[in-house]
């Protein structure tokens, strides 16, 4: 650890999930939204908000250095205070904000603080969106328009959308702390050119090489203290950072042995904080000349990119795209060493996701983790775990009973692991082949 840091059904199947997801959560596509409608604004509570490394009094947000995580300093930052070689680790501090649910679909939100602001220290807001499906679009970090002022442009409309505070330390002053007094947020109506991505699309899958992150007792970016064998990622950019203790954004890592671990992202890293290389070039947040699924670490380390350096000027010991806690590793993966992994980045793709949740202690089902089987029967091999606080892709229902259900191909867990399913179609005569019913 160096910073703190799908299988597709057919089209009917999909199509289903996609309809009943718009259905269900009224999402309007911003083709059909009023896009004259005055811009709604509000102030966020600070005082309500999950925080991590957050401390909030008389209603203000500050830096808490005892419980923040550890980051490289933002690069601006450190070239503003002189800072010319690897930049120091600084506090870094996330208070996630309530939900907002708009009255109509929003593209952009601004974002202005009233704030005190040290130099060398930095305070902005990640927004946000819920997608047509239920899940998430990543986090998208505000650019600065002004003075403790930003604007945030998600990727789709939505009309369900939510707020992240992000304060950062100085490293030329410890005792330098940013504080926050007041957070008003501004949804714009969605750009008429806006459009919901009700498409049907598998989840983007990458082969990366994967370390193990240890740090036992220590404390993720989100604010999860990491135990003894862990069940969790990291990811080297807080755009995929799931909120402490939730599945919002989930992967599917799968090892060179066959065995596969769904886990949620609960840490930033390794190596870099802005390389979400996952995304296309264009969206990607830097290292935009790379190419899709590259990890920056990956091309520093195998061909000379940036000089053989990551983000902070640091060199290169390995190419890893992520971060595997320690039960991932061992236990779910049966990894011996670092490895080269694929990963699927569940929350890319339309398929509907759903929370696992652990069950009474048996077989199936114990110490918070989810075996997932070769077929739908409880004789058949083990392939792989399921933590509880990931989510997996909900495919059809199989076995006896329907008692089964098929998160990707040869993949199983047993239904009473994914209560906030819903309707779920069944697989068929074919669910051990992993053919669904038409």
């Amino acid at each position: 650890m160096q910073v703190r840091t799908a299988v597709l059904t057919r089209r009917a199947v999909l199509t289903a999930v996609l309809v009943g997801a718009l259905c269900a959560g009224g999402v309007v596509p911003a083709s059909a939204a009023e896009t004259t409608a005055a811009p709604a604004s509000w102030r966020e509570s600070l005082a309500t908000g999950e925080a991590a490394g957050v401390t909030t009094r008389d209603g203000a947000a500050g830096l808490d250095p005892s419980s923040a995580y550890l980051a490289p300093q933002d690069s601006a930052s450190a070239q503003a205070e002189g800072v010319t070689d690897s930049p120091a680790l600084v506090p870094t501090g996330l208070l996630t904000l309530g939900l907002r649910t708009l009255e109509r679909p929003t593209s952009r939100v601004d974002s202005v603080l009233d704030a005190d602001v040290p130099e060398g220290t930095t305070a902005s807001v990640d927004v946000r969106g819920k997608r047509a499906n239920g899940s998430w679009t990543e986090w998208i970090p505000s650019t600065t328009t002004g003075t403790n002022a930003g604007t945030a442009a998600l990727p789709e409309a939505t009309d369900v959308m939510q707020g992240r505070l992000v304060l950062t330390g100085s490293a030329a002053d410890p005792a330098a702390r940013p504080v926050v007094r007041d957070v008003t947020l501004t949804a714009g109506p969605a750009a008429a050119t806006t459009e919901s991505a009700v498409t049907e699309a598998l989840a983007l899958r990458y082969s990366v090489f994967a370390t193990r992150e240890g740090l036992v007792g220590g404390t993720t970016a989100n604010g999860h203290r990491i135990v003894n064998r862990d069940h969790f990622v990291a990811l080297p950019s807080r755009r995929a950072l799931s909120p402490r203790g939730t599945s919002d954004y989930s992967v599917k890592v799968c090892a060179p042995n066959g065995r596969c671990a769904f886990a949620p992202v609960w840490d930033i890293g390794p190596w870099n904080t802005r390389d979400d290389y996952w995304n296309p070039p264009a969206q990607r947040q830097e290292w935009k000349n790379l190419p899709q699924g590259t990890p920056q670490a990956q091309a520093a380390f195998r061909t000379g990119y940036n000089g053989g350096k990551d983000q902070f000027g640091r060199k290169l010991v390995n190419p890893a795209g992520i971060d595997l806690g320690d039960g991932v590793f061992w236990d779910a993966l049966g990894l011996k060493d670092n490895s080269q992994v694929t990963v699927d980045y569940l929350w890319t793709g339309s398929l509907r996701l759903s929370k696992v949740v652990a069950v009474g202690d048996s077989q199936e089902s114990a110490d918070g983790l989810v075996t997932v089987r070769a077929a739908p029967d409880a004789a058949a091999s083990i392939v792989g775990i399921a933590a509880e606080h990931a989510s997996v892709p909900v495919e059809c229902l199989a076995g006896s009973g329907d008692a089964w259900v098929r998160i990707g191909a040869g993949q199983f867990v047993v239904a009473a692991a994914l209560p906030g399913a819903g309707h779920v179609t069944s697989c068929g005569s074919g669910a051990g082949s992993g053919a669904p019913t038409d």
